[in-house]
């Protein structure tokens, strides 16, 4: 399952990086077409479309550096009873409602439906992720409230 997961993961990533690949040549685009060329001293659109152009460049090279990550990411398998860590399936739960995080290196807040679950992806800067982090299945969490319920 986590290997499929892994793939969907992949293919979400791709498919972001495309999309903001193309924005990035339609204002690169804009910024360096002649129609766009400042009338005035307070015409600023080529500037604009300039800082605009860079940062979404630099956004390209930032996710395919992490679909690079996960490229070479490999599933683990965790068995009942072992502690959640990089890489963990894991299913909470709080107040009756099922929630399932993926323990990962990057990419953290993308949320991905597999399998007719929604599975956020959890990477180390996020406090939820360092909070699951040595936890079992049966452990609890304080803040937010949640009971460990499966790591897969």
């Amino acid at each position: 399952m986590k290997s499929e997961l892994l793939e969907q993961v992949r293919t979400e990533l791709r498919a972001r990086m495309e999309r903001l690949a193309k924005a990035a040549m339609a204002a690169h685009a804009a910024a360096t077409d002649p129609g766009s060329k400042a009338e005035s001293k307070y015409d600023t659109r080529s500037l604009e479309e300039s800082y605009l152009a860079t940062g979404q460049a630099r956004q390209v090279r930032e996710l395919a550096e992490t679909l690079q990550v996960f490229e070479s990411l490999r599933p683990l398998e965790f068995s009942k009873g072992d502690e959640i860590g990089s890489g963990a399936l894991v299913e909470v739960e709080r107040d009756a409602e099922k929630l399932w995080f993926l323990l990962v290196p990057a990419s953290g807040g993308l949320e991905v439906f597999h399998d007719g679950k929604e599975i956020t992806l959890l990477s180390p800067e996020s406090p939820l992720y360092l909070a699951l982090v040595g936890k079992r299945a049966g452990d609890t969490l304080d803040a937010p409230p949640f009971a460990v319920r499966g790591v897969f």
